[in-house]
């Protein structure tokens, strides 16, 4: 062949490379994708959802580096029942009919030809971001700050909460044969190692956990998992607290009365721990007198970490973080964290199993909600099956 001679060859079109559906999950695809929604008069109510159904079975419409999904179990975060019942969290508002949900776990139905690493069958956590990789937070790894971040469940960008969804294949992690409850579970685990990462957390260290709801209860047992000693957990609800103590039996349990100053809820969280005040609070809340309970416990030059959304303003004690020199940090969401969530529970090191207290089909949403939304329901975390 001469040098100057060329090689053609057959050239097949990106829609007839897509990988459709295999016979094993094409049998899974049967029902109308559906979705559980909300809008700005706090109706909740479950919907005809995109993909429709006939998409997902041809494999249409995947874009470049994107599969997708057969959602199978999703979890009801606070800030879904905070957007259902409030409409808004800051400056995020529920302005049009919104698709909830961003904790959930499923299996691939198709890929597009430019995804490698997945496949139709692999059971995938689905991390809920959408990033421009071009803002100085995205290149500096630092992703969750991305400037023009889409965070499914945020308005106004749909959730995750519908049997079907397309998503980049980026954000969709591997869990092997871990369960689809577990998967679902691990963005609120996300959430907690982004808080033990950033407060720095280490072995021996006295540390207080400001709330037993579902993000308190998974950072105690991350703290446990940690080495902290000794290990304290507040509460306003004796039944969270009983469920913390069986969570991580060594934990000491606090229930923050109303009417008592924030001076005296220190002093006594400090007693409570045989005199060790925290070097590290935790608080995951968001509410301002919890915070502000943190700030009064914590010693000179510890540090409370705020992993809770609260109000957009509150009063805080602020001679207190002054004359203490007490840190006073944040966190927005969590960045790399998966990986590291998948391992822990894989190992056993994080069990999540015991927090899932309710399960529904997806159906039965308005019911779920409401019983995530009632603090006499027992419930920590809600989960709803697709």
């Amino acid at each position: 062949m001469s040098t100057t001679e060329t090689i053609t060859e057959p050239t097949m079109s990106i829609t007839e490379t897509i990988t459709k559906p295999t016979s094993s999950t094409s049998e899974s695809i049967t029902k109308p994708n559906v979705g559980v929604f909300t809008n700005p008069e706090h109706k909740l109510w479950v919907g005809e959802a995109q993909p429709s159904l006939d998409v997902v079975k041809e494999g249409k419409e995947l874009k470049e580096g994107e599969v997708t999904i057969g959602v199978r179990t999703t979890g009801i975060c606070g800030s879904d029942v905070h957007f259902w019942h409030a409409g808004r969290i800051g400056p995020m508002v529920v302005e049009n009919n919104h698709i909830l949900g961003h904790e959930s776990a499923g299996e691939i139905l198709a890929v597009h030809p430019t995804v490698k690493h997945l496949k139709p069958g692999d059971r995938v956590a689905i991390e809920p971001n959408l990033i421009c990789n071009a803002c100085e937070p995205c290149l500096t790894g630092r992703y969750n700050g991305c400037l023009k971040m889409k965070f499914l469940s945020t308005p106004p960008d749909n959730g995750l909460l519908r049997r079907y969804v397309n998503h980049p294949a980026v954000w969709c992690h591997k869990i092997g044969d871990m369960s689809f409850e577990d998967g679902a579970m691990l963005e609120p685990l996300s959430v907690a190692l982004a808080g033990m990462e950033r407060s720095g957390v280490a072995l021996g260290d006295s540390v207080l956990v400001c709330g037993a709801g579902p993000i308190g209860l998974i950072t105690l047992l991350c703290c446990a998992a940690a080495g902290a000693e000794p290990l304290v957990v507040t509460d306003i609800d004796e039944g969270r607290l009983q469920f913390a103590k069986k969570l991580v039996p060594r934990a000491r349990t606090y229930q923050v009365q109303r009417g008592v100053s924030a001076e005296d809820c220190g002093k006594q969280i400090v007693e409570l721990a045989s005199g060790v005040q925290p070097a590290v609070a935790l608080e995951c809340t968001g509410v301002e007198s919890s915070v502000a309970n943190a700030i009064y416990a914590t010693k000179f030059g510890g540090k409370v970490f705020v992993i809770g959304v609260g109000k957009p303003e509150m009063t805080l004690p602020f001679m207190r973080l002054s004359t203490q020199e007490i840190d006073l940090q944040f966190q927005f969401r969590y960045c790399n964290t998966w990986p590291r969530a998948i391992r822990l529970v894989e190992s056993g090191v994080i069990d999540l199993k015991k927090l899932a207290t309710h399960r529904f089909d997806i159906e039965e949403a308005e019911k779920a909600f409401e019983t995530a939304s009632d603090v006499k329901s027992g419930a920590i975390k809600v989960l709803i099956n697709c």
